[in-house]
C-alpha cells in the first residue's frame, strides 16, 4: 500500500470525523481538503463516502445507552415510539429531495467556490440565529413533537448543498424553531444516523465498480480515524454547549469561505474549476 495514499486517508478521516457534527460542514471540508491532497477523483469519492460510516458509529456508540433503550422500547413505549416517529418524520424530507436532485447537485456544486460561499452564507445565518430573541420551547429531545420534527427535517434538506453543514442545518434551523441548543444539538446528532446510513450505503452500491480489494488498507485507516476523531468532535460539542453559544463557528466559516475566495481570485491555490 502506498504510505503517501495512506497519509491521504489518514488527514481525510480525521477532517471527516472533527467535521462531520459541527456546524462547519464535514463535506465542504472534504471536498476543499481532497483538492488540496490532489485526491478528488471518482475513487476518492467513494473513500470520502464510506469513511462516513467511522462518524456515525461514534455517535451510535457514544449514544448506545439511548439508542437500545428506544430500540427495547418500540411498540411499548410511547417515549420511545414518538422519539422514532419523529426521526423518520425528520429523515424523508432530505431522503426524497437528495434522491431527486443529488446528481445536479455533485455536477455544479461540488467545487470549492460554491463550497465556499455556502461556509460564508451559513455563518452569518449562524450569527443571526444566535443574534434573535430565543424562545425554548423544547428543553429535551423527548420533549419534541411531530411539528418540530418536520421544520428540522425541511432545514436539514439545505446541507444538500455542500458547505451548508447537514449538522448546521439541523441544528440552527432547530434553534430558530424553539429547541434548546441541547436538544437540537441531540437531535441532530440521532438524525445523523438514518440519513447517513441511508446516504453512505446508497452512494457506496452506487459507485461500487470503483472499489478494489487494494484499497481496503487505506479505507480501514480512513474509517478508524474517523470513528476516533468523531466520538471526540461530539463528546467536545457537547460540553462546549453547555456554556457556549455557536458564534465562534459562524465566524470560523466565514473566515474560511474569505480564505478560500481570495486565494481562488488571486490564484493563489490552485483550487479546482467550477
Amino acid at each position: 500500500m502506498d504510505l503517501n495514499l495512506l497519509l491521504k486517508a489518514l488527514t481525510l478521516g480525521i477532517v471527516e470525523g472533527l467535521t462531520e457534527f459541527l456546524p462547519v460542514s464535514s463535506t465542504g471540508h472534504l471536498i476543499l481538503v481532497g483538492d488540496l491532497l490532489d485526491f478528488n477523483d471518482e475513487r476518492a469519492m467513494v473513500f470520502t463516502i464510506a469513511i462516513q460510516l467511522g462518524a456515525i458509529l461514534a455517535v451510535c456508540w457514544e449514544y448506545r445507552s439511548k439508542i437500545i433503550e428506544v430500540i427495547q422500547g418500540i411498540g411499548s413505549n410511547p417515549a420511545a415510539n414518538r422519539f422514532v416517529i419523529n426521526l423518520l418524520i425528520a429523515f424523508l424530507p432530505a431522503a426524497i429531495m437528495g434522491l431527486l436532485f443529488i446528481k445536479t447537485i455533485k455536477f455544479y456544486l461540488f467545487h470549492p467556490v460554491p463550497v465556499a460561499l455556502a461556509l460564508i452564507i451559513g455563518g452569518f445565518l449562524i450569527l443571526w440565529a444566535e443574534r434573535r430573541t430565543h424562545v425554548i420551547e423544547v428543553e429535551q429531545v423527548d420533549d419534541m413533537d411531530w411539528k418540530h420534527a418536520l421544520k428540522v427535517g425541511l432545514a436539514q434538506c439545505l446541507a444538500l448543498i455542500p458547505g451548508t453543514s447537514r449538522s448546521g442545518a439541523t441544528i440552527i434551523g432547530g434553534l430558530f424553531f424553539g429547541l434548546s441548543r441541547k436538544a437540537a444539538t441531540e437531535f441532530s446528532f440521532f438524525l445523523a444516523i438514518p440519513i447517513m446510513f441511508a446516504a453512505t450505503f446508497y452512494d457506496v452500491y452506487k459507485h461500487r465498480e470503483f472499489l478494489e480489494w487494494d484499497d481496503l488498507g487505506m479505507f480501514a485507516v480512513g474509517f478508524v480515524a474517523a470513528f476516533i476523531s468523531a466520538l471526540l468532535a461530539v463528546r467536545g460539542l457537547i460540553r462546549f454547549i453547555s456554556n457556549h453559544d455557536f458564534t465562534v463557528f459562524a465566524w470560523y466559516r466565514i473566515v474560511f469561505g474569505m480564505v478560500i475566495l481570495v486565494t481562488a481570485y488571486t490564484g493563489a491555490i490552485g483550487w479546482s474549476e467550477m
